[in-house]
């Protein structure tokens, strides 16, 4: 039997579904869990449809990097939102999401046994995707704030490292990384001859005035920066899986073997729908965005009553709260008996390479205020009754 047993056997199991099938045996059970947004698709999205349509080639396989259409709406975003100029030197690949773009971007330039730096609290996935590559993933604590620790990066680097990984705003704290701390990581990497992959999949989600700073905007980072985007969030496009990536010229040709393999193409009707959701008017992030702020302050004001209990780090990105609860308790006990008990979900965090407490990610951007705050208070009250 040991000739059955394949790589997949070190990655550890996906933890939302196994979460999900908690809150199905818990019914009315409110989830702080997955992070998606509540709100749908602008309906720019979904008036490009017919044009999908009307044009029988368009259900043929279309180019592996994506629609011409597409590819030259995310050239403008990139330069008027991100302040990046696509040229001679990179490009852009649309994706089946940016999990892939993530995939995408392992398996073109790593080999078996290589090394990705990871910043803890990790995102999971990429975790996971490092593994299944047959490579290793190096962890590297934050501060105690959640934030990058330069020096501690360039001292974990060896000959084997390939990259280093940075979320900003960051799954799961919500902490976004400052432009100075950003540029400390990318020079690391510029000098070390490695490369620098930026998640950026909640680009648009910041408050308090902070702004998002993409890496792939310094100068001549674009040699060896990959800068990996999304529309599942900041448009309501979870289950249409686009994403894109920006990647250095000289990867295009490894990034399109790996894609071609697994995919062939995007979706093409959904990058249709993301075309038009490109189109969609500034009210429409603006809008969406603010009312789930609103949400956030209230899950704020909330999660201040645990001042005793447990400590929050002020995160002012993405829409995730990142929670150290002060028990001895395991954190996946502690969310089976939230869920059970008191009918509120949330994610370990031992998920994201946090075992040295207990730690719990909190997400709110799939909730109405209402029903935020009655989950919220269920939080409360379970972590204030459990006898944690």
């Amino acid at each position: 039997m040991t000739k059955l047993i394949s790589r997949m056997q070190a990655v550890q199991s996906p933890i939302i579904p196994v979460v999900g099938e908690l809150i199905k045996n818990s019914p009315g059970t409110i989830s702080l869990g997955q992070g998606v947004v509540s709100y749908n698709p602008p309906p720019e999205a979904i008036a490009l449809l017919p044009k999908f349509l009307a044009e029988p080639t368009n259900n043929l396989y279309k180019a592996v990097e994506g629609i011409p259409p597409l590819l030259a709406a995310l050239t403008a975003k990139l330069s008027t939102f991100n302040g990046i100029e696509i040229n001679s030197e990179n490009c852009i690949v649309v994706t089946a999401g940016s999990n892939m773009a993530f995939m995408n971007a392992i398996l073109a330039i790593t080999t078996v046994g290589d090394e990705v730096i990871l910043n803890t609290p990790y995102y999971f996935n990429h975790e996971m995707a490092i593994t299944m590559a047959g490579c290793r993933p190096v962890l590297v604590e934050t501060d105690e704030s959640y934030q990058l620790r330069p020096e501690a990066i360039a001292q974990a680097i060896t000959p084997k490292t390939k990259a280093v990984v940075t979320i900003s705003p960051n799954n799961p704290t919500g902490v976004v990384y400052s432009e100075s701390v950003l540029r400390q990581v990318n020079q690391i990497c510029s000098d070390r001859g490695i490369y620098h992959i930026s998640d950026e999949a909640y680009e648009y989600f910041t408050y308090n005035g902070v702004k998002h700073v993409s890496p792939s905007r310094f100068t001549d980072s674009n040699k060896y920066t990959i800068s990996l985007y999304s529309l599942s969030k900041a448009y309501g496009f979870a289950s249409w899986r686009i994403g894109y990536m920006v990647i250095p010229q000289h990867l295009l040709v490894a990034v399109k073997k790996v894609q071609d393999t697994i995919l062939i193409c995007p979706p093409v009707v959904s990058q249709y729908a993301a075309l038009g959701a490109l189109q969609a008017q500034d009210a429409y992030l603006r809008d969406n965005i603010g009312a789930i702020a609103e949400v956030r302050q209230i899950v704020l004001d909330s999660l201040n009553h645990l001042h005793d209990l447990s400590s929050i780090t002020p995160a002012n990105g993405a829409f995730y709260f990142f929670l150290k609860v002060n028990t001895q308790m395991n954190a996946f006990e502690l969310v089976k008996r939230l869920i059970q008990e008191y009918k509120v979900a949330v994610i370990p965090g031992t998920t994201f390479g946090m075992d040295d407490g207990c730690y719990l990610r909190i997400a709110y951007g799939a909730l109405q205020k209402e029903t935020a705050k009655a989950g919220i208070d269920r939080l409360v009250e379970g972590l204030h009754n459990i006898g944690i």
